[in-house]
């Protein structure tokens, strides 16, 4: 079965625990050319979490776009969500995909392994590979270098970029094969206090990190040509 999968802009939910500020901000960034988000949230209680997944679901529903939950399977059942993300210590996904069923996607974290995304590729819909860049959110991570991408294309896997993108790199890193870029911060800024962007700010932000993203497609098709 052929399930939708992200492309473009791929915005990632900050910990907020603001429910209204976290709404306004995603409507903005689904306004600003964000076709698909993923819900997480390391910070909120379980009825919180339910409750932003909720109303994230419906405005993504209504935008068009692709809402996908990490981690949880229960909570994307719950929220109706279109897919579930998962990463290395978050279940197997041979056993995940045969619980989700035939119309759910499965996107699963293979960080800067390409060996990993090819043993997942009969399982997963997308792979993700990050951080590319160095990342506030993830300091620590493992480095993806961006000839990955080229590498994964070339085995017909789709592809998602993770890591300290922002709107001056998202257009090398779609020239190098990705077909989407995770984003949070650069789209919402921290989610938690002070530094968060106003909605205003995140639609515009959402809008360049689009356009430089498809920039990046653009020129990358007419260096194949």
């Amino acid at each position: 079965m052929t399930r939708r999968l992200p492309c473009g802009l791929y915005v990632l939910t900050p910990d907020s625990l603001d429910d209204d500020w976290l709404l306004d901000a995603v409507e903005a960034a689904l306004r600003g050319g964000a076709t698909a988000l993923q819900y997480r949230n390391k910070a909120a209680g379980p009825a919180q979490r339910l409750r932003q997944a909720c109303a994230l679901a419906r405005a993504c529903r209504a935008a068009g776009a692709l809402f996908v939950v990490n981690d949880s399977i229960e909570l994307a059942r719950e929220a109706g969500a279109d897919g579930l993300h998962v990463g290395r210590d978050d279940g197997d996904p041979i056993a995940l995909r045969a619980t989700l069923g035939a119309t759910l996607m499965l996107g699963v974290s293979c960080y800067d392994s390409l060996e990993l995304a090819l043993a997942v590729r009969d399982t997963a819909d997308y792979v993700a590979f990050g951080s590319v860049f160095g990342s506030s959110v993830k300091p620590g991570a493992v480095r993806a270098p961006l000839d990955l991408f080229a590498r994964a294309r070339d085995a017909n896997l789709h592809a998602v970029a993770i890591g300290g993108i922002d709107a001056g790199n998202a257009s090398a890193v779609a020239k190098a094969g990705a077909a989407a870029v995770a984003v949070i911060t650069a789209v919402f800024g921290g989610g938690g206090g002070a530094d968060r962007l106003d909605p205003s700010h995140v639609e515009v932000a959402a809008r360049r990190l689009a356009v430089a993203f498809a920039s990046g497609i653009q020129g990358g098709r007419e260096a194949a040509t």
